[in-house]
């Protein structure tokens, strides 16, 4: 019997000992992984600054250049994973999923005003769409990514309007309307998920005032065709 529980405690203690290093090897590379999503944020952080908006393709391009070293973070990161265990560790790249998802959505309006799709920003750091094809971008981590992107734009709006750009506001505007028409439209049971939803009613309202502080001061643009593309 002492035999057979000594065996027992053996197996155990050689399974949890796997356990712990599988976890540490994990987070060496979500470190990684942080560090170049820092490096990018940096890069987009510029937008901020009085010369920022006139720069944005360049800045743009840049970042898309740091998001390649995101793409093979990832493979590494998908290759130390179980088959059928992605949920189990998770929590060790959720939060630093949710900030890509926010800086690729970040691009993408950077250069067309629009909505990234999931199927782009999944392929942008080298992830499926769907749990059924492989290492995926979780749905709840890519719409906490926009709801950043919300928070983002709403300094944006105020900062463009420091810069001279008095149209940019108003495009803001009507992307966020359209962003929180869409998350009215989804049934919120993740807790932290509301939470930051309700973040994005206060987001647009901030840029709302930046776009009527605009109109009293009679700076807001005359010609807002541009809108109509995203109000429709």
């Amino acid at each position: 019997m002492t035999e057979t529980i000594t065996e027992t405690f053996t197996e155990l203690h050689e399974f949890l000992a796997a356990e712990q290093q599988l976890r540490e090897d994990i987070r060496f590379v979500v470190k990684d992984m942080e560090q170049t999503t820092r490096e990018i944020q940096k890069v987009l952080q510029a937008i901020h600054q009085p010369q920022g908006l006139k720069k944005v393709p360049e800045l743009c391009e840049s970042a898309r250049k740091l998001f390649e070293a995101v793409k093979d973070q990832t493979k590494n990161l998908s290759d130390k994973i179980p088959v059928n265990q992605y949920y189990k560790y998770h929590d060790h790249w959720k939060f630093v999923f949710q900030k890509l998802m926010f800086l690729a959505a970040l691009i993408v309006f950077l250069e067309s005003e629009n909505l990234i799709d999931r199927s782009v920003a999944a392929e942008l750091i080298g992830a499926k769409v769907n749990k059924e094809d492989g290492f995926h971008v979780d749905l709840e981590d890519f719409l906490m990514g926009l709801l950043q992107l919300a928070s983002e734009l709403s300094r944006l709006s105020v900062n463009a309007v420091i810069a001279g750009d008095y149209n940019k506001p108003l495009l803001i505007s009507a992307f966020l309307s359209n962003l929180e028409s869409g998350f009215r439209l989804l049934n919120l049971k993740n807790d932290a998920l509301r939470k930051r939803f309700d973040a994005l009613k206060y987001d647009l309202k901030k840029v709302e005032e930046v776009v009527y502080d605009l109109s009293i001061r009679g700076l807001k643009p005359k010609d807002t065709s541009v809108l109509t593309e995203l109000t429709n």
